[in-house]
């Protein structure tokens, strides 16, 4: 796979060093000299040049690449390099990222944008779903169709806890997905029995009922958490 990033400070620099370690072909593009850090990542290919101008983007054969990550430190300019990215040279796959939450709504296929992510948004989510035992933190967003990834611990009073998979009465558009129990992921069936600390993940469609899928969890109030998701979550 070729990967295209634009944006070579320590993000972008710690993406590339990922994906090269992957075997994937990684170019990285900064119009800062103090970014050059070649040194670093040193298997990657470098260009010294402004990622928001068609020519720098025709340099680095972005018609050519399978993903562009705009992994600058300036949300307006990863709007515009995801933009010509997609519109310009049809990049199949454009990644974003999101520096302040509050420019989230921005970042979708309006922009170009397939996935956007936002670090802060992100964080928040893992801290919450850390340290909180019984309420439903969202976790991830897909783009595209609006669907959530839905987190919660299962506490010991859960009318939940004991129940097999199959005898619960799902609310409409909600599947569990996976059941975390201490280190061990579990590929839930309908014979698998529900124990007080058990890690849920659910997907929800766009029109699950997110208060009752609390209420069956014992009361939990409603997620209070999104990644981006939107984007800034991810599109299938």
């Amino acid at each position: 796979m070729r990967v295209v990033i634009a944006g070579a400070g320590s993000v972008g620099r710690s993406i590339a060093r990922e994906l090269l370690g992957h075997d994937h072909e990684v170019t990285l593009i900064d119009r800062q000299p103090s970014a050059m850090r070649v040194a670093q990542v040193a298997e990657a290919e470098w260009l010294l040049a402004d990622a928001c101008e068609l020519p720098t983007l025709t340099e680095a054969k972005v018609a050519e690449c399978d993903v562009i990550v705009a992994a600058t430190g300036d949300d307006k300019a990863n709007l515009v390099i995801a933009l010509l990215a997609k519109t310009e040279f049809g990049v199949p796959r454009v990644v974003a990222r999101v520096n302040n939450p509050k420019n989230e709504w921005m970042f979708d296929e309006s922009w170009g944008v397939d996935v956007a992510v936002s670090t802060p948004r992100i964080m928040t989510a893992m801290v919450e779903e850390a340290v909180a035992v019984g309420d439903l933190v969202r976790i991830f967003t897909f783009h595209q169709s609006r669907a959530d990834i839905l987190e919660i611990t299962l506490p010991a009073d859960s009318p939940l806890a004991g129940v097999r998979v199959g005898a619960v009465d799902w609310p409409t558009d909600t599947v569990l997905a996976a059941i975390v129990r201490g280190p061990q992921p579990i590929a839930p069936s309908a014979d698998d029995t529900l124990e007080a600390g058990d890690e849920l993940l659910l997907v929800t469609g766009r029109d699950a009922d997110e208060s009752a899928l609390a209420r069956l969890m014992a009361g939990a109030p409603a997620p209070t958490s999104t990644t981006s998701s939107g984007p800034t979550a991810a599109r299938p």
